[in-house]
């Protein structure tokens, strides 16, 4: 799979931050939908798709994708801005006019809940519904259910995300580890067995726990244990389901099998970017990985000087069962409500994200994992042998995401500062920090809503 450009990966350890600074913009965004859906869609007309991809393969992706669509609907003429920020495409919706987005695309599946609260983009659902498309049985579980909030379908999945386990199988040889880890228990020995001291640091470290470390955040970790983030009532789960103490647990007890914290961060600055050739799994420094899909190609690029494997990343012991699901996010898109050629818009969004040719084509182009059931089997699909496990978690039911919340992805945020505190023995206690952290996610919603 070729490379993914940090441009458009699905940069994790950014995207909080930038959800969290879109909110006042987004809060802004009134929504305020009018005769929009009024236009008549058979009729000669130009919408403006406004999308965030910048490099030049996904620009001339893009514009394949625009091109098809405009061979199946020769009247509507779609007028293509990329290279757009949320800010950006926030202030736009927020402004309106000729000039504004009809249709949208964002990274940034954290700002569901304040796109759909907000008003800034219609309910998809009248449209859905007319179409006779049922999102349920069109779109993976995890997708469908980050594309919408309390019942407002405001966004619909343009490709998406999973996130795995990737592996040096020629550590594995040498350590004579003959099979990826399927539990979090084999993981950990797995992790000990891989890991070579050389004087007060490492050789090679087998896995990198701590949660400045290359996606492993709070929420890919406890994706692994099916948590419910929030009670039917809206108030948040985390002090309460086990999932995110037994997620926070391990967490831990990796960062103390494998040296501690303070080594574990003394090493970690030493090591390569992200996004760079010389990230410490391309060089071999680290010998296992969590990530997306978009590393098989970024690490192939770089030609390593060992065999990669890909897997599903391990699963709790008691949930043995359910190996083989993982964390779902990805690209979203939907129609401005100050747009006032909705119907049209409705024409492009339906092709872009429920052809399954054109998915699928446009999967083929970015090495994106596919955002409908029936692209997910398509054998018109090209990929390194390795990239179905992507395609698996992505179509597994089992596999989670993190649902939309009213102010966006700060609840995550709050989560991964309690993290931080606690992996570095700050903050000492789980159980009083995991309910001061519930306390603090509760307040902040009160306070957005």
């Amino acid at each position: 799979m070729p490379s993914r450009t940090p441009a458009v990966a699905r940069k994790t350890a950014f995207a909080l931050t930038a959800a969290a600074s879109s909110l006042a913009l987004l809060t802004a965004c009134t929504g305020q939908s009018s005769s929009g859906a009024d236009d008549d869609a058979s009729a000669n007309t130009t919408i403006n798709f406004w999308h965030g991809w910048s490099s030049a393969g996904e620009v001339a992706a893009v514009k394949s994708l625009v091109a098809d669509f405009e061979k199946t609907h020769p009247n509507i003429h779609v007028n293509v801005v990329g290279n757009m920020t949320d800010d950006k495409v926030n202030q736009a919706l927020r402004g309106g006019g000729d000039k504004a987005p009809d249709v949208i695309s964002s990274f940034t599946t954290n700002n569901v809940g304040k796109f759909c609260s907000s008003g800034a983009l219609i309910d998809l659902n009248p449209f859905f519904k007319k179409a006779g498309i049922d999102p349920e049985t069109t779109f993976p579980k995890a997708m469908n259910e980050y594309t919408q909030f309390d019942g407002n379908r405001c966004t619909v999945p343009l490709l998406g995300d999973a996130y795995g386990l990737y592996y040096n199988k020629t550590a594995f040889e040498k350590a004579g580890i003959t099979s990826p880890p399927k539990t979090w228990s084999e993981f950990r020995a797995d992790a000990k067995k891989l890991t070579i001291a050389k004087g007060d640091g490492y050789q090679q470290l087998g896995f990198m726990p701590d949660y400045h470390g290359w996606e492993t955040t709070t929420e890919h970790y406890a994706a692994q244990f099916s948590p419910q983030y929030f009670t039917s009532d809206g108030k948040s789960n985390i002090a309460k389901d086990p999932a995110f103490t037994q997620a926070f647990t391990l967490q831990k007890n990796l960062v103390d099998d494998l040296g501690g914290f303070q080594k574990l961060e003394k090493y970690r600055a030493t090591l390569g970017d992200e996004w760079g050739d010389k990230h410490p799994f391309h060089t071999g420094q680290v010998a296992m990985q969590l990530d997306g899909e978009w590393r098989l190609g970024m690490a192939l690029a770089t030609k390593p000087k060992f065999d990669i494997g890909v897997a599903p990343l391990p699963v709790p012991d008691d949930q043995a069962a359910q190996y083989g699901k993982g964390y779902i996010t990805g690209t979203i898109a939907g129609i401005a409500s100050t747009s006032k050629k909705q119907n049209a818009a409705w024409e492009f969004v339906k092709y872009i994200t429920t052809d399954t040719d054109a998915v699928v084509n446009f999967s083929n182009a970015i090495h994106n994992v596919p955002s409908t059931l029936t692209a997910l089997k398509s054998p018109k699909l090209k990929y390194d042998p390795r990239f179905k496990t992507f395609l698996d978690i992505a179509a597994n039911p089992d596999s989670t995401t993190s649902p939309a919340s009213i102010n966006g992805g700060v609840y995550l945020t709050t989560i991964q500062n309690f993290g931080y505190d606690y992996e570095s023995g700050k903050a000492k206690d789980l159980k009083a920090g995991l309910a001061a952290t519930a306390k603090q996610i509760d307040t902040d919603i009160a306070q957005a809503q």
